[in-house]
């Protein structure tokens, strides 16, 4: 009877699991496929039930996660991506929580900062107090693991450096970041395009043409839905770095 009662007890006491290692790989397939938009929905929505039934689960989270910001990244509406964002900083915290060892919680949990924070635009997200927030789940992430997802967190705290207003603004503190990234990965196109932009802001713009056409000529075969995206974005940063030149 004992036994009985403690097996019933440690199964109310642990955590739902929704997460199998075939489930996982499944996901992770699915994320590979993300640029195709119907992709990205099906896995959001898959996700968000898998949420659902394991609010505790790190590996279901962080997941969750990493769909919507990839989802309030791509988005050009600026309410739309507040509420993504939001949600992306919320399922962060959730995982962080869970498991504050691993990176993947304060990563995205800053990431979805910083998504709200452009939404809203960074003189408010400034004044709601968000750079005190984004800081401690970045510098989080950067002591757990700088180079996860290809540098990720260093590419975030470069983009930090780039986008906050003067006198905060510090262009050679973005650009060291991105440097490091390329070192490690010198086919990152997300870091040359922010080191581009970065050099165009500090007034390279030679230097920023060579960077950019690290993005424009580059292959995107290792992850086709981040380098077409990506590429995308470089020819508006490229058109303005040719301006420059003329």
């Amino acid at each position: 009877m004992r036994s009985i009662s403690l097996a019933f007890f440690l199964l109310v006491a642990m955590p739902a699991l929704a997460a199998t290692p075939e489930g996982l790989s499944s996901w992770d397939a699915q994320y590979a496929r993300r640029g195709d938009a119907a992709v990205a929905k099906q896995l959001d929505e898959t996700l968000k039930k898998a949420v659902e039934s394991a609010p505790e689960d790190h590996e279901v989270l962080w997941r969750a996660a990493r769909i919507r910001n990839w989802q309030a990244e791509g988005s050009t509406d600026a309410k739309v991506k507040k509420t993504l964002g939001r949600q992306v900083w919320e399922l962060g915290d959730r995982a962080r929580k869970v498991a504050p060892e691993r990176v993947e919680g304060h990563y995205y949990a800053a990431l979805g900062i910083g998504a709200y924070s452009q939404a809203v635009g960074i003189l408010t997200a400034l004044g709601e107090g968000l750079e005190g927030k984004y800081n401690e789940r970045l510098d989080a992430a950067l002591k757990l693991d700088p180079m996860y997802e290809r540098g990720g967190p260093l590419l975030a705290k470069g983009r930090y450096f780039y986008e906050l207003p003067w006198p905060k603004r510090n262009l050679k503190k973005s650009a060291s970041n991105f440097e490091k990234v390329i070192a490690k990965y010198p086919e990152q196109s997300r870091a040359w395009l922010y080191l581009a932009e970065t050099l165009l802001a500090d007034g390279e713009e030679k230097k920023a043409h060579e960077a950019i056409l690290k993005v424009s000529q580059g292959s995107v075969g290792q992850d086709p839905a981040e380098g077409q995206r990506v590429q995308g974005w470089s020819k508006k940063v490229q058109a303005a770095i040719e301006e420059e030149l003329k």
